[in-house]
C-alpha cells in the first residue's frame, strides 16, 4: 500500500480526469440522445434521415478512430486557422481532453439515442391514450409520461451503457491524457512495476462500476411508474 500513498497525487489526478470525462459525456450525451431518439421517430424524413445517418456512422466506426480524427484531424485544422491561436478558444482546442470529451458525447448520443428510441416505442399505448384523455399536449405526454416511462424501462440498460462509457474513457490515454490508465502507465514507467499499477487502476474502475450500479438502482426505485 505504500506505493499508493507515494503516488497518490498521480492516481487522484487520473481519477479526476476519468470521472470528469464520465460526468461530462453522460450529461451532454444523454441530453443529445433524447433529441436523436425523437428525430429517429419523426414522421418527417428530412429530420429522421440525418439522425439515421448520424447513428449509423458513429456506431459503425470505432471510437478510437473517431478520437484520432477529432484530435489529429480537427486539431490540425484548427491550429492552421488564422487568428485561432490568439483567441480564447485556443486553450480548449489545443487540449486533447476536450476532443476525447467531444468524441464520448457524440458516441453516447448515437448509442443511447437508439436505446431511448426503443424505450419510447415500448411505452404501452394505453398509458399514452390515458394521458391524451386528460387533455395533455404531445409535449406534456412526452415529458410526463413517455420519457419517464421509457427511462424506467431502460434503467438496467442505461446502467450497462454507463459502465461501458466508463470503460471507454480509458481511450483518453491513447492521446497522452492523464486518466486512470494514463496514470498507471506513468507509474509503470517510473517504477518499472507492471502489475501493481494495473491492479490498482482495475480496483478503482471496479469501485466506480459498483457505484454506478448502486446509483441506477436507486433511480429505478424512485421513478413512480412501476406497474
Amino acid at each position: 500500500m505504500t506505493f499508493i500513498m507515494e503516488y497518490s497525487d498521480l492516481i487522484l489526478e487520473g481519477l479526476w480526469i476519468t470521472v470528469s470525462l464520465l460526468i461530462i459525456s453522460f450529461i451532454f450525451g444523454f441530453i443529445l440522445s433524447i433529441f436523436v431518439a425523437l428525430s429517429r421517430l419523426s414522421h418527417y424524413k428530412i429530420i429522421a434521415l440525418p439522425a439515421f445517418i448520424f447513428t449509423s456512422v458513429i456506431r459503425g466506426t470505432p471510437l478510437l478512430v473517431q478520437i484520432y480524427i477529432y484530435y489529429y484531424g480537427l486539431g490540425e485544422v484548427f491550429a492552421k486557422m488564422p487568428g485561432i491561436r490568439s483567441s480564447f478558444l485556443w486553450p480548449y482546442l489545443r487540449d486533447g481532453y476536450w476532443y476525447v470529451a467531444f468524441a464520448l458525447i457524440v458516441s453516447t448520443a448515437a448509442y443511447w439515442g437508439e436505446v431511448i428510441r426503443g424505450g419510447l416505442l415500448a411505452v404501452p399505448k394505453g398509458e399514452i391514450e390515458a394521458a391524451r384523455a386528460f387533455g395533455m399536449s404531445a409535449f406534456k405526454i412526452l415529458i410526463r409520461v413517455r420519457l419517464p416511462r421509457a427511462i424506467y424501462i431502460l434503467t438496467p440498460t442505461l446502467a450497462g451503457e454507463t459502465i461501458l462509457l466508463l470503460k471507454s474513457t480509458a481511450l483518453a490515454s491513447t492521446i497522452a491524457i492523464m486518466d486512470l490508465l494514463g496514470a498507471a502507465q506513468r507509474f509503470r514507467s517510473i517504477t518499472l512495476e507492471v502489475y501493481q499499477p494495473l491492479l490498482t487502476v482495475a480496483a478503482i474502475y471496479l469501485l466506480i462500476t459498483l457505484l454506478i450500479e448502486h446509483l441506477f438502482k436507486r433511480v429505478e426505485n424512485r421513478i413512480p411508474t412501476r406497474g
